[in-house]
């Protein structure tokens, strides 16, 4: 089954930097399988975030790629997840990162 996985980012992104590599292990990853996030694309629209590095804007997840979502989105993010089992460790990661002000990284697909 297809995964995302997120990880909290202990130093915060830097611009002009790309964040292109997939290192899962780095950032201790959690993984949420992709019939959890595949349905629920359009209100994840709610939060601002970057495609890959901070001087590419964007808004949501990068479906296929990497996402950097700041710690200004948190709790946007969270609103999305706040039902259900199967969010409980990605609700606990944002909480974390939240309470630690860091960035949160995305693999997609």
């Amino acid at each position: 089954m297809a995964k995302h996985e997120f990880g909290i980012m202990e130093s915060d992104p830097v611009g002009g930097k790309r964040y292109d590599e997939y290192e899962p292990k780095k950032y201790n990853c959690i993984s949420v399988d992709d019939d959890y996030i595949e349905g629920i694309q359009e209100q994840l629209l709610i939060f601002d975030s970057f495609c890959h590095t901070i001087d590419i804007p964007m808004r949501g997840l990068n479906y296929a790629g990497i996402t950097l979502i700041p710690p200004s989105s948190i709790d946007a993010f969270l609103t999305v997840f706040s039902d259900g089992a199967e969010y409980k460790e990605l609700r606990n990661l944002l909480i974390e990162a939240k309470n630690r002000n860091k960035y949160v990284i995305h693999y997609g697909l």
